[in-house]
C-alpha cells in the first residue's frame, strides 16, 4: 500500500553543460522537471516555440507520411507483433541519425506529394470516364455537339426523356416542316436526337421540343463525338500509367518504414527536451532544472552528475503545497493492476496506494464470475506463453496486462473446479455421447453446482461483498490512523464497521432471512442480545457525530440521521454483489447450451467433425463475451462499491524527463 517516496531536486549547472546534462538525465529518465521557481531579472526562460515548431512540423509530416504509406503498402506483421515491444537501437545509431534528418524528411514529404498527384490523377480520371460515358450515347453523330447549324438552318442536339420513335417526333414537329429528325441512340430512359430546320421556324422547333422536355448536351465539344471519344479514352489511359508510375514509386519507399519511424521517435525526443529547455530559468552563464526525483534513485544521480560535471545538486523534501506526482511501489502480484487504478485516479495527496489490498478481491472476483476452468486454463496457458515466448523485449504496460489476465485465469481455474465446471459440462456431454457413460458428473465439483444450489451461491457472493466492503471501510480506518485523525478512525470507520457487522448477525438470527437463504445457523442469545447492543451504540454513534463540523446541535442531529439513513446505500452495495452469481451462472449454462447443441449433430459419419467445430466455435464466442463482461463487472464492483468506501483519486502520475518512444528503444 506504499508509494514511492518523491523528493525536490534542484540542479544549478554552467550554460555550456546544459546538452549535455540534458541528454544524461533524458537517457535516465528518473525525474520530472517541474516549473517551481519564478523568472526575475537575471534568471529568465528561454522561447523554443521555433526550434520546437520545426520539430512538430516534422512528426506531422511523418505521420501523415506513414499514414498515407500504410494505405499503399500494408506492412508486415504477425498475429503476436504488437507483443514483442520495441526494437532496441544502439546509442551510436541513434546519435548519428541527425546527419540523414533531412533526407528521411524529403521523402516523408515527397510521399505526402505522391498522395497528392494520385488524388489529383483519380479526380482527373473520373472526369474523363464520366465524359466518356456522356458522349456514348452519341458516338454514331458524325457532327460536334456544339454544332448550332448554318447560314440558312438551325441544329438541335440533345435528349429527350424515355423512349420516342421518328413518328411520334415528326407528329409533334409537324407543323415546321420541312426539317430533318435523326434518332442517334435510344433507350428506355432517354432517345438522343438531332434536329435540323430552317431559321424560320428555329424558335418555334426550340420551344416545341422544350414542351417535349428537350436537354441539351452537358458538355460541348468542336469534335466529333467518336472522334473526341478516342482522345478522351487514350488521355484516360495515360492518367492511368501516370498513376502506375506514382504508385510504384509510392510502393518503393515501403523499404524507408524504419527511417520514418525512427525520425517520429527522433523528434518525439527533441520536443520533449525543447519543452524541458522552455521550464529551465537561465542567465548568461548558469541555468536551473527543478522537479521531484524518487528518493531512493537521488543520491545516485547526484553522484552521477557532480563526478560528470561542474554543477551543484539539492534534493529537499516537498513541501505541503507540492502536488507531489505518484510513483508506484508494488510487487509482482499486484503490480498489473496499477493499470485499473489508474483508470479510475491515481492516488490523491495523503492516500494510500489501493493496489494491493484491491488485488486480493479483484482476480477472486474476476474468477468468480467467470467460474470455467477450462476457460481458465487457456486464459492462463495463453498468457504464459506470451510472457515466456517475449519475456525480453515485451514493454511493461503490455506486460502487466498478460500478467493480469494470467492471475485471472489461475483464479478462473480453482473456481471451476469448485464449482465442477470445465467448459461447461463438457466431459459430461462427450461421456455420454460418444462412449456410452451413464455416471454424471464425469468430474463432481469440489464444493457444489451452482445451478443446482442457486440460493446457496447468493448467501456466498452475499458473504464475499460484505467482506469486500467491510475492508473498504477498515481501508478508511487506516489513512486516517496513517494521518493521525483518531476521531475519523472511530466516527467515520469504527462506528460502520460495527453496525455492519452487527446488522448481519441480528439478520442471520431471523428465521426468515435463514430460510431464504437456505442457511442453518443458530447465532446463541447472547450473541444476538449483544448485536443489538452494539448495533444501538454504532448507530448512536453515527447520528451524534457525523454532523460534527456543524456547531448547531439540532443541525449535527439531522446530518447524523441522514447519513445513519445511508445504511440503504449498504444494501444496495451489497446486493450489487449479486452480479457474481448472475455471471458466474451464464458462464455455466451457456457452455452446457452450446454442449447440448453439438450433441444433437454428433450423429452420423461426419458428426464427430461437426461436434467438434460447433463447440470451438461456441466456446471462442462464450469466453470472449463472458470474460468481457467479467472484467468490467469487476471494475465496477472495485469502482463503485470498494473505493466508494475510502478511495478518491485526484492525483498525477510521475512523468519523468525521458525517452519516450513508440517504436525503438535507445540502448546505450
Amino acid at each position: 500500500m506504499a508509494l514511492q517516496k518523491m523528493q525536490r531536486i534542484y540542479i544549478y549547472a554552467l550554460k555550456k553543460d546544459k546538452d549535455r546534462i540534458l541528454e544524461l538525465l533524458q537517457r535516465r529518465g528518473i525525474i520530472e522537471v517541474r516549473n517551481m521557481l519564478k523568472e526575475d531579472k537575471i534568471f529568465r526562460r528561454e522561447d523554443i516555440g521555433h526550434a520546437k515548431e520545426s520539430s512538430e512540423k516534422n512528426v506531422a509530416a511523418v505521420s501523415q507520411a506513414l499514414e498515407i504509406l500504410n494505405s499503399y503498402v500494408k506492412e508486415n506483421k504477425s498475429l503476436l507483433s504488437s507483443l514483442k515491444g520495441r526494437k532496441e537501437l544502439p546509442e551510436e545509431v541513434y546519435a548519428s541519425f541527425g546527419e540523414k534528418l533531412e533526407s528521411v524528411v524529403e521523402i516523408a514529404k515527397r510521399i505526402i506529394t505522391l498522395s497528392k498527384k494520385i488524388a489529383e490523377e483519380k479526380a482527373e480520371l473520373i472526369r474523363l470516364q464520366n465524359q466518356i460515358e456522356i458522349l456514348k450515347p452519341w458516338v454514331n453523330l458524325d457532327i460536334p455537339l456544339n454544332f448550332k447549324g448554318t447560314k440558312h438552318t438551325a441544329g438541335f442536339i440533345g435528349t429527350l426523356p424515355k423512349e420516342w420513335t421518328l413518328e411520334e417526333i415528326y407528329e409533334k414537329l409537324a407543323a415546321y416542316m420541312p426539317l430533318d429528325v435523326e434518332i442517334i441512340s435510344a433507350t428506355k430512359e432517354q432517345t438522343c436526337i438531332f434536329v435540323l430546320c430552317t431559321n424560320t421556324f428555329k424558335d418555334n422547333v426550340f420551344e416545341t421540343l422544350r414542351a417535349m422536355d428537350f436537354i441539351l448536351p452537358s458538355i460541348s465539344l468542336d469534335k466529333a463525338p467518336a472522334e473526341q471519344l478516342k482522345d478522351f479514352e487514350k488521355q484516360a489511359e495515360e492518367i492511368k500509367g501516370r498513376i502506375n508510375t506514382y504508385l510504384e514509386e509510392m510502393k518503393s519507399y515501403d523499404k524507408s518504414r524504419e527511417d520514418l519511424y525512427f525520425l517520429l521517435d527522433y523528434e518525439t525526443i527533441r520536443i520533449e527536451k525543447y519543452d524541458v529547455i522552455g521550464n529551465l530559468l537561465q542567465s548568461k552563464n548558469v541555468f536551473i532544472i527543478t522537479g521531484f526525483i524518487p528518493e531512493k534513485d537521488a543520491k545516485h544521480i547526484e553522484e552521477e552528475l557532480t563526478s560528470k560535471f561542474d554543477l551543484a545538486v539539492e534534493v529537499t523534501e516537498p513541501k505541503n503545497k507540492d502536488q507531489v506526482p505518484v510513483l508506484y511501489k508494488n510487487n509482482g502480484f499486484c503490480e498489473p493492476l496499477e493499470g485499473i487504478v489508474n483508470s479510475f485516479s491515481p492516488p490523491g495527496k495523503g492516500e494510500i496506494d489501493p493496489t494491493m489490498v484491491m488485488s486480493l478481491f479483484y482476480y477472486m472476483l474476476f474468477g468468480l464470475m467467470l467460474s470455467d476452468a477450462g476457460y481458465g486454463f487457456l486464459m492462463a496457458v495463453g498468457c504464459a506463453f506470451a510472457l515466456y515466448k517475449f519475456r525480453n523485449t515485451m514493454e511493461r504496460p503490455m506486460k502487466n496486462t498478460l500478467k493480469m489476465y494470467l492471475y485471472c485465469g489461475i483464479s478462473t481455474i480453482f473456481w471451476g473446479i469448485m464449482f465442477g465446471s470445465y467448459f461447461g459440462d463438457i466431459f459430461d456431454v462427450v461421456g455420454t455421447t460418444f462412449f456410452g457413460v451413464e455416471k454424471v458428473p464425469v468430474i463432481p465439483p469440489l464444493w457444489f453446482f451452482p445451478v443446482e444450489k442457486p440460493m446457496l451461491m447468493l448467501t456466498f457472493c452475499m458473504a464475499v461483498g460484505i467482506l469486500h466492503l467491510l475492508i473498504g471501510l477498515a481501508m478508511k480506518g487506516y489513512q486516517a490512523i496513517k494521518h493521525k485523525d483518531y476521531k475519523s478512525l472511530v466516527y467515520d470507520a469504527v462506528f460502520w464497521i460495527t453496525l455492519l457487522i452487527s446488522c448481519v448477525l441480528l439478520l442471520l438470527s431471523m428465521e426468515m432471512i435463514k430460510n431464504i437463504l437456505g442457511i442453518n445457523i443458530e447465532l446463541p442469545a447472547y450473541a444476538v442480545k449483544a448485536a443489538g447492543i452494539l448495533a444501538i451504540i454504532s448507530a448512536a454513534g453515527i447520528i451524534l457525530t457525523n454532523g460534527r463540523e456543524s456547531k448547531n446541535p439540532f443541525k449535527r442531529i439531522l446530518k447524523g440521521l441522514y447519513a445513519l439513513y445511508g445504511i440503504s446505500g449498504y444494501l444496495s452495495d451489497v446486493l450489487s454483489y449479486s452480479r457474481l452469481l448472475a455471471l458466474g451462472l451464464a458462464t455455466g449454462v451457456i457452455g452446457s447450451v452450446i454442449n447440448k447443441m453439438a450433441a444433437m449433430t454428433a450423429g452420423g459419419i461426419f458428426g464427430p467433425v461437426i461436434f467438434t467445430v460447433i463447440v470451438i466455435i461456441g466456446h471462442a464466442l462464450n469466453i470472449g463475451i463472458n470474460a468481457l463482461g467479467a472484467y468490467v463487472h469487476t471494475n465496477r464492483l472495485q469502482y463503485v462499491e470498494f473505493f466508494g468506501k475510502f478511495y478518491e483519486g485526484g492525483g498525477t502520475l510521475f512523468k519523468p524527463f525521458g525517452m519516450h518512444t513508440k517504436y525503438y528503444k535507445i540502448k546505450e
